[in-house]
């Protein structure tokens, strides 16, 4: 998968333990309004998740898209664009180096809508799905960088404006 963006906060030694995941992020869009999870303080996040131990990243997305927003992937749709690396030290273990490969794709959706199944911790936060625009979106998170995902998020998402813009 084509490496979009490295974010990289160096506060972490090369001789640290290394905690490595894949999480994979859903891009689903309609009459241009994205799919999103809010939370009850305003942020936006993008419909995703970490890829279970022997997990298919394409059934992972299904999963997670159903979990956070109700929608119903079709797999068939799903298309690569790209991968954003994050590395710092990790916010649970402050002697452990963080390594977390965000696989963005860009995904299509049946008209039917389930039931979420949020964590615990959304639940806590006032997530729910909801769908936007980029620009209320990208200028919501960029008030609320509050989180590490927001930021990684949001930068993400200012590629893909800017690149919708350039077709534009």
């Amino acid at each position: 998968m084509k490496n979009l963006l490295v974010m990289d906060s160096k506060d972490y030694t090369d001789d640290m333990p290394v905690f490595e995941k894949y999480s994979v992020r859903a891009i689903i869009c309609r009459d241009g309004k994205y799919a999103m999870q809010m939370s009850g303080a305003g942020e936006y996040k993008i419909p995703g998740g970490c890829v279970e131990s022997g997990e298919d990243f394409v059934v992972a997305l299904k999963r997670e898209v159903q979990e956070e927003t109700g929608l119903i992937l079709i797999p068939a749709s799903v298309r690569e664009i790209g991968e954003i690396t994050e590395i710092r030290r990790d916010v649970f273990d402050a002697s452990t180096k963080y390594i977390c490969h965000s696989l963005f794709y860009f995904c299509d959706v049946t008209d039917e809508v389930t039931d979420t199944c949020m964590t615990e911790s959304e639940i806590a936060k006032g997530f729910h799905p909801t769908w936007a625009d980029l620009d209320t979106i990208i200028d919501a998170n960029r008030r609320l960088l509050t989180e590490t995902w927001t930021q990684r998020d949001t930068v993400f998402l200012e590629l893909l404006r800017d690149k919708i813009d350039k077709k534009g």
